[in-house]
């Protein structure tokens, strides 16, 4: 039988991200497949976790890549940015409240690729006047992701329906975060 290593992937992100402290038989029984199988693609947890994260910065790269997020009006680009991170949500949410990747000093160098793309959007949409100048790029960027990782809880959980997703991150962020002009 083949594995699909992604397929794990994602089963263990979807499991760890309920129940963080779940066990690696617990992940193996998750993604159908045995402890020995899964061992033999991750040495541990934190081979797990570290492949995890790969993916993750992988897919939300690919999602800042397929927003254009240069095209268009802040907004615009913001609302493709949260619909092309969708499908990557739960995976996102686990990589967003896992403490194991940013232990030490040392951040994966992709976070850092990514935070710096996300802020630049930010950034942009600040100097044409589109977003709020009182709130620091950076933390515009803490809020989506918290926002993704919050709505992909409320998908999994059956408190949101999925179709609402991005409409919901949209309108909460850009209501907080779109400068108004007041006379």
């Amino acid at each position: 039988m083949t594995v699909d290593r992604e397929q794990v992937l994602r089963s263990a992100a979807a499991l760890l991200t309920r129940r963080s402290t779940a066990t690696m038989d617990e992940v193996a029984r998750a993604a159908g497949i045995g402890r020995a199988t899964l061992h033999r693609h991750f040495a541990g947890r934190d081979a797990l976790v570290k492949a995890l994260e790969n993916l993750g910065i992988q897919e939300v790269e690919a999602a800042l890549d397929a927003a254009a997020l240069d095209r268009g009006t802040s907004e615009e680009a913001l609302r493709r940015l949260i619909a092309a991170v969708e499908p990557s949500a739960g995976l996102l949410s686990f990589l967003v409240t896992e403490n194991q990747l940013f232990e030490g000093d040392v951040v994966n160098e992709g976070w850092d690729r990514l935070d710096a793309r996300v802020s630049a959007f930010f950034r942009r949409g600040q100097e044409r006047g589109e977003f709020r100048i009182d709130l620091t790029p950076a933390w515009l960027t803490e809020a989506l992701y918290g926002l993704v990782s919050s709505g992909a809880w409320a998908v999994q959980a059956g408190r949101v329906a999925g179709q609402d997703f991005s409409y919901m991150i949209a309108e909460l962020l850009l209501g907080g975060a779109r400068r108004s002009v007041e006379r």
